[in-house]
């Protein structure tokens, strides 16, 4: 299959759209799941969703706490929401919320749980997104929140054939993923916000992905890099792919990618 195949194949929907057809269900929900064992839902429980993105968490949340609970997810873009809202079946019930996690339209104390996963390395005040996630949890809630990195090699590979295809400010994106996974960071970060019984830590996880080529296109296609992309033209489209795709083959099992990322989820108490 050629690049021009490749690129052009099954994409023509948005970022949002194509974040939840192909992110979500090879990164996005094996994280989702470990994030909701860690915290522990119970029946009846307030929970809030912070940049929940299309709502694989949210949903996941609302299985747990069931009809006698309550779940709300907030994001501060309007694609990603327009997703989760026509992703959530109708017998779920979810508020959903188009606005900044570090000025939320919401009382205080209204919630038992806060989660954020992936989300907080992307929040421009971070201090200022936790404090309103303290603020809006009851006497003794808990948060959980889960940040990739340190930068996996695989991703090292694809931000340096970027910058050198595409364009070095596309490379950027990559950094900002990873920018959030220091344990010592994070838990300074949770005590200046005011928390308590703070708890970080770093585990790996591993994730299958699709054949190279393949997930090279899915990923970009549901990220902010598909406009630049796009914009780059065939000829350096082509030099991406046989860039990324020659490299990537070291973690090709079977036709597939062994993907193996740190992942630190901290848990604190307000």
């Amino acid at each position: 299959m050629t690049t021009q195949q490749v690129y052009g194949k099954s994409f023509g929907g948005t970022p949002a759209e194509n974040y939840q057809r192909f992110f979500v269900p090879s990164i996005g929900a094996p994280v989702a799941d470990d994030l909701i064992d860690v915290a522990g839902l119970q029946p009846g429980e307030r929970v809030l969703d912070v940049a929940c993105g299309t709502g694989v968490v949210t949903r996941r949340a609302a299985d747990r706490v069931g009809a006698g609970g309550a779940v709300s997810g907030l994001d501060v873009n309007p694609g990603m929401l327009a997703v989760a809202r026509s992703r959530t079946p109708p017998d779920i019930p979810v508020e959903w919320y188009e606005a900044s996690a570090e000025s939320m339209p919401l009382p205080d104390e209204a919630f038992d749980v806060v989660l954020c996963q992936m989300g907080l390395q992307f929040i421009p005040d971070k201090q200022a997104a936790l404090r309103e996630m303290r603020r809006v949890l009851v006497s003794g809630g808990r948060v959980f929140i889960t940040v990739p990195g340190p930068k996996p090699p695989m991703f090292a590979i694809m931000k340096d054939a970027l910058a050198s295809h595409i364009d070095p400010n596309a490379a950027f994106f990559a950094d900002l993923v990873f920018s959030m996974h220091d344990a010592e960071e994070l838990a300074e970060l949770m005590r200046d916000a005011g928390f308590r019984e703070i708890d970080v830590r770093a585990r790996p996880k591993t994730l299958r992905l699709p054949a190279p080529a393949d997930f090279l296109w899915q990923y970009i296609h549901s990220t902010p890099l598909a406009e630049a992309v796009a914009q780059a033209g065939q000829a350096k489209r082509d030099a991406l792919e046989r860039d990324v795709c020659a490299q990537w083959q070291q973690f090709v099992v079977d036709g597939t990618m062994s993907f193996r990322v740190g992942m630190t989820t901290a848990t604190a108490r307000k």
